[in-house]
C-alpha cells in the first residue's frame, strides 16, 4: 500500500476519512479476531465507514451529543471499539477514561461492563453492545434507559455530515492522564511511527491505544486486532494476515 494521499496534512477525523476513502476505499482498514470463539471479521474501508457514520448519527441525530462533550468507550479490544472511536471523533467528542458517570456525557459499553453502567442511564447515554458477530442485539432485553446497539444503530443513515464539525484544537482522546487535540493525533499518525502504510496486528485496544487505529487510518495501512488468543494462535494470524508490524514491538 501507499501513503493515502494528502492525509498526512490532515488535522481532523473527517479530513482523514475523507482522504482514505478517496484513495483506498475497498482495501481492508479492520480485521479483527477473536481466537476464544473463531470470529473473523474484515472491514474495508467503505464498510467501516458506514458503521462510523451509523454510530455518528445514533450519538449526534438521535442522542442530541454536541461537539465538545465526553463519551466513555468502556469496551474489550473489538471492532466496535474502533467503529466508536471514529464516530466520537466525527462528532468531535472528547473518549474520556474517567469512571465517574457525573464527567460523562455517554458510556459505551459491552456485556462485562453493562452492570456497572446502566444503573447511571438517567445521566449520561448508556449504549450498550452485545459484541455478538455482525453485530446484532442482545438475546434478552436490556435494563430500561440502556440503548441497545445491535437494535438501534441499524436504521441510521449509511452518511454522516457533522452540523458543527470537529476542530483541530479539539480534544480527541485522554491517554495517561492527558487530553490529546485532534491535531495531535492525527499529526502523531502521520508521522508513522509503528506501522505506516503497512499492516499492523496487535492485542492491544485501540481506545487504550489509539494510534494503533489512527496511524493505519492516515497512512493507507490496515488493523489486524485479535482478542482472546495464545502466542501460537497470535503468530499463525501474523503469518495468515501478511502482518508487517506489531504493537507492543
Amino acid at each position: 500500500m501507499t501513503t493515502v494521499a494528502g492525509s498526512s496534512s490532515a488535522s481532523t477525523f473527517p479530513d482523514v476519512l475523507a482522504a482514505r476513502l478517496r484513495a483506498e476505499p475497498g482495501r481492508p482498514l479492520v480485521t479483527y479476531y477473536d481466537h476464544a470463539t473463531g470470529e473473523r471479521v474484515e472491514l474495508s474501508t467503505t464498510t467501516w465507514a458506514n458503521w462510523v457514520a451509523k454510530a455518528s448519527s445514533l450519538l449526534v441525530d438521535e442522542l442530541g451529543l454536541e461537539r465538545g462533550q465526553e463519551i466513555r468507550i468502556d469496551l474489550p479490544p473489538h471492532w466496535l471499539g474502533t467503529v466508536f472511536l471514529g464516530a466520537a471523533w466525527n462528532a468531535g467528542l472528547a473518549v474520556s477514561t474517567s469512571e465517574d458517570p457525573h464527567d460523562l456525557d455517554a458510556v459505551v459499553c459491552g456485556p462485562d461492563t453493562l452492570d456497572r453502567w446502566a444503573p447511571h442511564a438517567a445521566g449520561p447515554h448508556v449504549l450498550a453492545c452485545s459484541l455478538l458477530p455482525l453485530g446484532v442485539r442482545f438475546a434478552e432485553p436490556v435494563p430500561a434507559g440502556v440503548h441497545d446497539v445491535g437494535v438501534e444503530i441499524w436504521s441510521q443513515p449509511d452518511a454522516f455530515t457533522p452540523w458543527d464539525p470537529p476542530t483541530a484544537d479539539d480534544t480527541a482522546i485522554t491517554v495517561g492522564g492527558r487530553p490529546v487535540t485532534q491535531g495531535e493525533l492525527w499529526a502523531e499518525a502521520a508521522a508513522g511511527r509503528i506501522v505506516g502504510s503497512g499492516r499492523l496486528l496487535t492485542v492491544a485496544n485501540p481506545v487504550q491505544e489509539p494510534v494503533t487505529l489512527s496511524e493505519p487510518l492516515a497512512l493507507g495501512g490496515s488493523l489486524v486486532l485479535v482478542a482472546q488468543t495464545g502466542q501460537d494462535t497470535l503468530e499463525a494470524t501474523y503469518v495468515a494476515e501478511h502482518a508487517t508490524a506489531r504493537f507492543p514491538a
